[in-house]
This record gives structure tokens, C-alpha cells and sequence, in this order.
């Protein structure tokens, strides 16, 4: 991306940028990773209705995995898919009860579950009188080399082949209900970099954990989906992320990958060695001090990323080269001091261009998202927040 300062010149920071070219340079990627697998885009790392249309036309993405209920039943409405997995478990009554009553709906939509306890929720949200509502089993993808010991998300209470294979005898049975999908996400392997900066050792245990993991999961999602397909028959076997897209898609069990994070190319996947991103999805602060002459001071900045608290949360400075966020205050929540050779240059109303560390966050921070391509400007679209919209 060339000057950016002068291709938005007229938009005031604090303000968000996606580059086009590199959206579809790393959306392009990801199909050459999965290898023939049609990739399920996740809709929490994306969070605007005009990128996921446009990931989805792609050739080689294919269907939506969101995080919310309500967030599927808006996306569908509005033509977006017919084929969505919603990925966590939902106890929205509300969102459940307008499935219900929406045929086309509840035959587009997939609500994953986990236990017999999450069908009871439903019977009870909207009776049994409905249409059938359609499941996806969710097993647990964590490794467990020693008891006691699990590395990984904690999600789905169903790690083994006999706990999967009883979930899955218990949902075909229950009235009101029809199994269509299984769900296995690797987080270990997915959502953890192989390659921290700076730290060689935690890179060599994180490539130790992630093949060790990698190859006792294989063998056991094949048992599984075996064992789940004796008792009913499935349109889709869901696994993997942005960061496992090669492994994942090389398992025999699989037939397809999700993927969004990578559309994007957020701070957190700079750190694998297979893939790197291009960073697609910008965002501009203004100078509003200068406290030294090695030192100035953002208006805003604040966006942390969620998950454990640590420097890699942060967002990162990334235009002009040589600034970083100091170490007492971090990005603030009014002001974010930046330190560094490249702070001599800057002047009051200069701005600074950083990158978010999880890609949909930002979506949460900026109403609108201005689109470039090339050297030009081409368009403005909402975000969730614009439309309104927030799911989370």
C-alpha cells in the first residue's frame, strides 16, 4: 500500500483502512493452504458485511461459520449465505425462537452442541412443534498427554471416540432434531504462532506440543467421525483455523477448514513460519502531543485484543517504521504515547498507522471501514457497529 497518508488525506484519524489487494492477495492464500478443501469463513474475525461478501467470492471459500445466532439469522436475511454454522452454543431464546419460526432458516443454519443438555434448551425455547433444527456435534480437539494435563481451548465435554459416538446415538434419536455436521477445532495448533519473536525456546516447545498434537488428533478425529457416521450420515466435517489450514486440510476425515483471521492479517498471526498475512486492515490515530523529541502522543488507541493480558494484545505500530508503545502506558484509552527514532519526523496532526492484534476486534472500535484499492480510495461500508449490530 503507497502513501497512505495522501491517498486519505481527506478523512480526519482516528479512522480504519482495509487494502483491497492485500484482502484478496491473503484470501487467495488461504485457498492454495487448504489444498482443495472449501474454506468456511469465520465471520467474528471479519465483523463487515461487505468483506465477507467479498471473501466468500472467492473460488475455494464457500459458507459462513458465525459466533452468534442472531448474528446468522441477520446474515442470512440479508442473502448473505445458506450455509451457516453457528459455532458456539447459543442460549439466546430469542434468536432460537426466530429460527423456529423461519423455514428457510432453520434449512440454512447449523447450531453446534455439545451435550443433550443444549437440546433441552432448545425443546424448551420453542416447543416441538417446528421445524427440525439442524446440529453440529462438537468434540474436543485439546491434547491430554498426562492426566490432569490439557493443552488447548476448553470447549466441547467430548474429547474421546465412545463420548462423540454417544452424543451422536442420543441426538438421532431425539425427536425435533437432525445431526448434519461434527465441528473439531484444534486451537493448540490453530491460534498459537510457532515462531514468537524473540523467544527460541518457547518456539521449539510450542513445534514440539503442535506435532505431538497434531498426530494423536488425526488418528483420534478419524475414530470419531467413523463412529458419528454409524449413526447418521453428515454433510460436513469441520476443523482447523487460519494457523493449521495445511495440516488440517490433509486429514482424510475432514472435508472442510474454517478460516478469517488470515483475511486480515492481524498482529497475532505474524508469528508462524508456514504464512504470513499481509497486513489488510489499518488503522489511523492522529498526533495531539509532542513530549520530546523522541516521543509523541496519539489521540485514542486503546482497542486491546481479549484473551490472557500480555504485550501481544496490543496493537502495534506499523507506519512510520521505527515507533513502539512504551512500556508504562501502553495504547491508552484517550492517548497512546509512541517512542523512537521515526518520532523526530512527526508533527502535531500527523498520523500513525497500526495494526489491531485479533482481526474482527477492530470491527467493534470503528463504525465504517474506507476501502482502498490501489492508490485510490473507492468506498466507505459499515461495519457490524454500523449497521448497529453487536453480537458479542
Amino acid at each position: 500500500m503507497r502513501n497512505l497518508d495522501g491517498i486519505t488525506s481527506d478523512l480526519d484519524p482516528p479512522f480504519a483502512v482495509v487494502d483491497l489487494d492485500a484482502f484478496r492477495r491473503n484470501a487467495a492464500d488461504l485457498v492454495r493452504r487448504a489444498r482443495g478443501r472449501p474454506i468456511r469463513i469465520a465471520t467474528k474475525s471479519v465483523r463487515c458485511r461487505d468483506l465477507l461478501r467479498r471473501a466468500l467470492e472467492t473460488p475455494g471459500c464457500a459458507g459462513l461459520m458465525c459466533y452468534s445466532l442472531a448474528e446468522a439469522l441477520w446474515l442470512h436475511r440479508e442473502g448473505l449465505s445458506d450455509d451457516i454454522l453457528v459455532a458456539y452454543p447459543t442460549a439466546d431464546r430469542a434468536a432460537l425462537r426466530a429460527l423456529a419460526a423461519d423455514p428457510a432458516a432453520a434449512a440454512a443454519i447449523a447450531l453446534v452442541v455439545d451435550s443433550t443438555d443444549h437440546l433441552d434448551l432448545i425443546d424448551a425455547a420453542v416447543g416441538p412443534d417446528r421445524p427440525d433444527i439442524r446440529l453440529c456435534l462438537e468434540v474436543d480437539a485439546s491434547w491430554r498427554p498426562l492426566p490432569g494435563l490439557h493443552i488447548g481451548t476448553r470447549r466441547s465435554p467430548v474429547h474421546s471416540v465412545a463420548q462423540a459416538r454417544a452424543l451422536a446415538r442420543k441426538a438421532v434419536r431425539r425427536k425435533g432434531f437432525r445431526v448434519v455436521g461434527l465441528m473439531v477445532y484444534e486451537g493448540q495448533i490453530a491460534g498459537l504462532g510457532d515462531a514468537p519473536p524473540g523467544r527460541p525456546l518457547r518456539a521449539a516447545a510450542l513445534r514440539w506440543m503442535q506435532r505431538r498434537s497434531a498426530a494423536e488428533l488425526a488418528g483420534r478425529r478419524a475414530e470419531v467421525v467413523a463412529a458419528v457416521r454409524a449413526e447418521t450420515s453428515l454433510e460436513f466435517v469441520n476443523g482447523g483455523g487460519t494457523g493449521s489450514l495445511e495440516r488440517t486440510a490433509a486429514e482424510p476425515a475432514v472435508t472442510e477448514v474454517a478460516a478469517g483471521s488470515g483475511l486480515v492479517g492481524a498482529t497475532l498471526f505474524d508469528s508462524y513460519r508456514a504464512f504470513r498475512p499481509r497486513p489488510a486492515l489499518l488503522f489511523a490515530l492522529p498526533v495531539v502531543h509532542r513530549p520530546a523529541a523522541r516521543a509523541a502522543t496519539l489521540f485514542g488507541g486503546g482497542y486491546i485484543a481479549s484473551g490472557a493480558p500480555g504485550r501481544d494484545r496490543e496493537p502495534a505500530p506499523h507506519l512510520p517504521r521505527g515507533l513502539r508503545l512504551t512500556a508504562t502506558e501502553g495504547a491508552g484509552e484517550v492517548q497512546t504515547p509512541v517512542v523512537g527514532p521515526a518520532a523526530r519526523r512527526l508533527r502535531l496532526g500527523d498520523r500513525v498507522w497500526l495494526r489491531h492484534a485479533k482481526a474482527g476486534e477492530l470491527a467493534e472500535r470503528f463504525p465504517h471501514y474506507h476501502l482502498l484499492d490501489g492508490d485510490e480510495l473507492v468506498a466507505t461500508v459499515p461495519t457490524y457497529r454500523g449497521e448497529g449490530r453487536s453480537f458479542g
